[in-house]
């Protein structure tokens, strides 16, 4: 399976779970400059930017381990940018994660 179509299946997989939960999803896959954020949506009044790593096996590793310091500079990066082309003002923001891995979904508020 390429990983963009599996990637695509684990953002819809994260979406229908946090939709469950009542978020409300703003953004999916926001492009900005060279950097993306999988998920952009609202718990309460708390702005939640979300990273999804899906995986069919546990041959590399738990997904959780590849959201590495790199991986959350670039996410902190792209929130800049979002809260900046958006004009967000008094906001509180939280950074969280949804793994897939072998059809288990792990999740994480506050990840990083």
């Amino acid at each position: 399976m390429k990983t963009t179509v599996r990637g695509a299946r684990g953002e819809a997989i994260a979406v229908a779970f946090l939709e469950k939960r009542g978020f409300e999803i703003l953004h999916r896959n926001i492009r900005l400059s060279r950097l993306e954020i999988d998920i952009v949506c609202r718990d309460g009044a708390t702005l939640v930017f979300v990273e999804v790593k899906h995986s069919l096996t546990a041959k590399y590793g738990h997904p959780a381990t590849w959201i590495d310091q790199r991986k959350q500079e670039k996410l902190r990066l792209a929130a800049e940018l979002y809260i900046e082309k958006f004009a967000v003002k008094d906001t509180d923001i939280r950074f969280d994660a949804v793994t897939i891995s072998g059809g288990k979904i792990d999740y994480y508020p506050n990840a990083f």
